[in-house]
Parts: C-alpha cells; structure tokens; sequence
C-alpha cells in the first residue's frame, strides 16, 4: 500500500474543526496555544466557537492550518504515514508542514499573511468564483475564451472546473457555459476573485515575504497546486506558492500524477469530505478515507497501521 496525505482548502472549515483532537492530546493542544501566541489572537476562540471571523479569509486561513497540523501532531505518533501528500490551495502549506519544508510558526506566519493580502486584493463584492457542473476543462476554457476578466481557477475532478474573476464578467461566463452544456453553475460564498492575474500583486508581496522564510528540502515529496509536479528539492517552492495565487489550482492533474506513481490509497486530513469526493471521481480504483475526528484515526488504524 502507498499512501498520500490530502489537505483540503479555503470553504471548508467549520466550527468545531480538530477539537476532538485538542481535547484528547496536549501536543495537539499545544499547538493551538502556541498559534495564537504567534498570530496574535484567540484562535482557540474562532475555531472552537460560534465565531464569524472563521469565515473571515485573514483569519481563515491560520485556523486551518493550525487545525491540520495540530491533527499531524496526533496522526504522527500513532505510527500512520504517507509516501506523499498534497494540499487543494491553503492546504498546499499542511503538506508542506508535514514534507518537512517549513516549520509551524512560519507556516502560520505565512498563511496569516497570505489570507489578508487574498482578502485586501480587491474591493468586496467586486470579485466571485462559480462551479461548473458538467463540462471538461477544454469545454469551459472554450466558452469563456471571448469573455475578459474570466479564468479557471481550479481543476477539481472530472466534470467539476472552477471559474473566477470579476463578478460581472463570472456571471457573464454563467450564460455562456450553461448555453455550452453545463449542467449546473453555482456561485461559490467567497470573499474574492482567487487563483487569477487580479492577485499578481499580493502574489508578489507573498513571494517577497518568503524571501525570509527558510523552506528546507522535503523529507517526503509533496505535490504542487501550480503545476501538479512532484517536488523534490526545495529550489523553486517559493515561486510555486507565489503562482499558487494567481494562477490555477490543478487538483485533479496533481491525483492523477500520483495514481501514475503507484499511490493507491489517499487520506485526506481535515473537516469535511471534499477532496475525497474529487478522488473518488477520479479514480475507482484507489481506496478513499478522511480523517476528521479522532475516532475516524482509530478506525483507519485499527486497519491499516
């Protein structure tokens, strides 16, 4: 059997997320106490209580990854592993947490930078990003080619593409994809236009923060979003997180790579089932499971630890 980690994104955090983790584990807790001493705020209050700056892209962003590192901290000592591992967007930084490349507190550091420069990109309501239903990326691509402003921000699986850009020209696109086959075209409750040009500028002030970063080279291979490659060294992991943001997410490229590598069986770490849905389209062949609690850890290593 050869494993790889999966990290979900940006949309699906939720209240709650990784407290049976905080609560059975000190290590896990820990991390929590230490996050908020880094960020300079109650993360513990935001993740754990009713609290609408969870939703909030600047504070967001640190709660998840604090979350999935605080469940690394507990996954690790009981003895399950990955061969490789990959996160969808934010969740690119858990994995690189758990390669080895970058440490906690700049891994928290970074995202908490990354959520407010995402956030302070554009004026709200000025940006969106809506789900294509239906259509292959070739087909979405096709449909919004004449449309300015308009881009395909994620890769998701098999008949599920993300566009994004400003909002009136999304919401042109809508006519122009339902009209091309669509089944279905959903807006997305974000706060921006991610993963397109209109984020080169806070793509640039990212890329110049992690200047001061130190990012080491990976224990074990992670996959990046921006070119659903391997990476082996830590060369040129600056510029794939700069890219990141202004450029497409290549989820589905980045499973069938590692597929094409032998892995077999894909866990994805962190609250909800999204990224096990995208798998399972892709691929019937690989097994699927996803850890959101700890008594999903001791199911799956009742099996296979």
């Amino acid at each position: 059997m050869k494993t790889a980690f999966l990290f979900p994104g940006q949309g699906a955090q939720k209240c709650g997320m990784a407290e049976t983790f905080y609560k059975s584990d000190a290590d896990a807790a820990a991390v929590f106490k230490k996050a908020g001493k880094i960020l300079g705020f109650d993360i513990e209050e935001i993740v754990f209580k009713p609290d609408k700056r969870l939703d909030i892209t600047s504070f967001t962003q640190p709660a998840m990854v604090c979350a999935g590192i605080a469940m690394l901290e507990v996954i690790k000592k009981r003895g399950l592993n990955a061969q490789v591992c990959a996160g969808l967007s934010l969740g690119e930084y858990e994995a690189l947490y758990y390669s080895g490349v970058i440490s906690m507190e700049d891994a928290l550091r970074t995202v908490g930078l990354r959520g407010k420069l995402m956030q302070d990109a554009m004026p709200d309501g000025t940006g969106a990003m809506s789900a294509v239903l239906g259509l292959d990326a070739a087909q979405v691509q096709k449909a919004i080619d004449d449309i300015e402003n308009v881009w395909i921000a994620n890769y998701n699986c098999p008949g599920q593409i993300v566009i994004t850009g400003l909002k009136d020209a999304v919401n042109k696109a809508h006519e122009a994809l339902k009209t091309s086959g669509a089944r279905r075209v959903l807006p997305l409750n974000v706060s921006g236009a991610f993963h397109c040009p209109l984020l080169d500028n806070a793509a640039e002030k990212l890329y110049e923060f992690l200047g001061d970063v130190e990012l080491s080279k990976p224990e074990i291979p992670y996959v990046a979003n921006y070119t659903g490659e391997y990476v082996y060294e830590a060369d040129g992991i600056r510029k794939l997180l700069r890219d990141q943001v202004s450029g497409s997410v290549r989820f589905e490229q980045s499973i069938r790579n590692m597929i094409s590598q032998g892995i077999d069986t894909f866990i994805e770490i962190g609250p909800g089932k999204t990224l096990s849905g995208f798998v399972k389209k892709i691929s019937t062949d690989v097994s699927v499971c996803n850890i959101e609690t700890v008594e999903d850890l001791d199911v799956i290593c009742n099996k296979i630890c």
